[in-house]
């Protein structure tokens, strides 16, 4: 797939996954959790779908979405969903419940980028 369509649909892919992400964690947090808490649920959520979503359709390979694919993705998501959990709870302690949730698309955003680059590069790489 030529690099403008893997944009494409991985920003279609991606919006659906930061709206089920941002949903979870306000209800979750909303519902007394630790933001902290509620993120690291929204993202196992956004992860899972973003994973297949992405492997069957925006890096499309013959490749199953197992092993080594699989690896580094959790190894990807498990050091972004680590620091922006812990940046989100410090936001909540310092700032604010609300400052936290403004925050949370910010995180994704610039997460959303380094993802896409390790994603075509690195995680659904044939090799």
């Amino acid at each position: 797939m030529p690099l403008s369509r893997q944009i494409v649909a991985y920003l279609v892919i991606g919006g659906l996954q930061w709206l089920l992400d941002c949903a979870l964690v306000i209800v979750l947090s909303h519902a007394l959790l630790p933001v902290a808490c509620a993120n690291i649920a929204g993202r196992v959520a956004g992860a899972m779908f973003g994973f297949w979503a992405n492997g069957r359709y925006t890096f499309a390979s013959a490749q199953p979405l197992t092993g080594r694919p699989l690896r580094r993705f959790l190894l990807i998501w498990l050091a972004l969903t680590g620091l922006g959990s812990g940046l989100l709870g410090w936001m909540q302690t310092h700032h604010g419940l609300q400052a936290a949730w403004l925050a949370k698309p910010v995180l994704e955003i610039a997460f959303a980028v380094i993802g896409f680059v390790l994603s075509r590069h690195w995680i659904y790489r044939r090799d």
